[in-house]
């Protein structure tokens, strides 16, 4: 439980807030690159409380700019793409990416008003499937040597969705182990060989026992969790009656993402992204250790469960959530669906747009959600103060240090896990044909 003032402090993240000092030290995603496809690429944006207008030049570079022409502020989202910039059609006042405009063609032929006017514009970089952007000052930091960021093209997959909550809740799911036994729960075990969000479905390690059984019939993990340079490290740990270890391992990547395992080959690298204080994207890049990933089938299934072109589920609060009591007497324990990004949706935006946490009471499997807010707020006073380190963008050798995270569902010995699930991930890494390195599991 916190007081007010203290949730206030943890969930805004418009300008001038803490917590949004905090987020704008670190690269955001923007939009998915595939949303730049077809005739017009421009795209709207709201990030971080800030209306803006992103878009994709002929040559391919991108820019990510004010919505609003400072000239009368009229919407750029509507501007006209030309010649390396964005013109507005209001006046004609045309701007690169940079933000600088370059003509204001109703002024005099004499007029050098286009060079005095410069509109906000931010650092974009593209990564396996994001367009990012840095919503801070001065420099942008180095990218982490994520595995999402250094596998190729041909072995990830990007995608996001549309979340009505703030973007503490989205986060604070995603490193909540426990919830997995209950929200993920199927009362039946069945083929995942071809489900979408599989994650919690899928056949644990090279064994024939499915994870829906493991949370089924062990539903009170022990849960450690270790600062580490880029955040968290969250080990769920299920012992299974004596006979084996269940390790679970997945990670919180500061500032608002998550690492973990989706199945045996691959993992979910997610950002919960606030586009405002009462609602967040959901980016993800899927990052496979094993075969290249079937892009068009990927995209197909997820297209087929959500709104286009905002990416609103098609199952969420309008309609209930599908909840159907019958299933959930049956066959799963939310009785809405197999798609587990549903059950999350109602878990995240349930509480309301911003869950009050005067009223909140932990228990010891939060564990997690008690670190990282810890870890926000040491974060808060690091940049309120301008002294003190942040995680990945002061670790010894700068970001680019950062490599990994180890994210991995595996089972164990009962008296060697703390060793077998690091050789575990090893022979998973081993096996991958783009992976160049084993610096992520040596510094272990």
């Amino acid at each position: 439980m916190i007081n007010a003032e203290m949730n206030r402090k943890l969930t805004e993240i418009g300008a001038g807030t803490e917590a949004g000092a905090v987020l704008r030290r670190y690269w955001q995603p923007v939009a998915l690159v595939d949303e730049f496809d077809g005739p017009r690429p421009v795209r709207p944006v709201t990030l971080l409380g800030e209306k803006l207008v992103a878009f994709r030049n002929e040559d391919g570079t991108y820019g990510l700019i004010d919505r609003h022409c400072p000239h009368r502020g009229a919407d750029l989202c509507y501007g006209r793409l030309e010649d390396g910039g964005i013109r507005c059609p209001f006046h004609g006042w045309k701007f690169d990416t940079d933000g600088q405009c370059l003509e204001t063609p109703a002024e005099p032929e004499e007029s050098q008003l286009a060079s005095r006017i410069k509109t906000t514009a931010y650092p974009v970089a593209v990564r396996n499937g994001i367009l990012f952007g840095y919503l801070g000052t001065g420099e942008p930091p180095a990218f982490p040597k994520l595995d999402c960021f250094t596998a190729p093209d041909s072995h990830t997959f990007a995608f996001k969705g549309l979340i009505e909550s703030n973007w503490l809740q989205a986060l604070e799911v995603g490193i909540d182990p426990a919830h997995a036994s209950f929200l993920h729960r199927y009362l039946e075990d069945d083929d995942p060989a071809d489900a979408y969000g599989k994650q919690f479905r899928d056949y644990v390690g090279d064994t024939d026992i499915p994870m829906t059984r493991i949370l089924r019939d062990f539903p009170r993990p022990k849960i450690d969790v270790e600062t580490t340079d880029y955040g968290l490290r969250i080990m769920a740990l299920r012992d299974l009656d004596g006979q084996a270890m269940h390790v679970r391992v997945t990670n919180q990547v500061f500032p608002q993402a998550i690492t973990i395992p989706m199945s045996n080959e691959m993992t979910i690298t997610q950002w919960h992204v606030p586009i405002d204080d009462e609602n967040c994207y959901w980016y993800a890049i899927f990052t496979s250790f094993g075969n290249t990933v079937d892009k068009v089938k990927m995209r197909q299934q997820r297209e087929a469960l959500y709104i286009m072109p905002d990416y609103i589920p098609k199952v969420g609060k309008q309609n209930g959530y599908g909840y159907d009591p019958v299933e959930q007497k049956m066959r799963t324990y939310t009785g809405m669906g197999d798609d587990i990004n549903v059950h999350d949706q109602w878990a995240v935006e349930s509480p309301g747009p911003i869950q009050d946490r005067t009223k909140e009471h932990l228990g010891q499997t939060d564990v997690a959600i008690a670190a990282y807010r810890r870890l926000l707020l040491r974060a808060i006073k690091t940049v309120a103060k301008g002294e003190g380190t942040l995680p990945i963008l002061d670790t010894p050798g700068g970001p680019g240090a950062i490599k990994g995270p180890i994210a991995i569902d595996t089972l164990a010995p009962h008296d060697t896990w703390r060793s077998a699930w690091l050789a575990s991930e090893q022979k998973r890494r081993e096996a991958a044909p783009w992976y160049l390195g084993t610096d992520s599991i040596a510094a272990e």
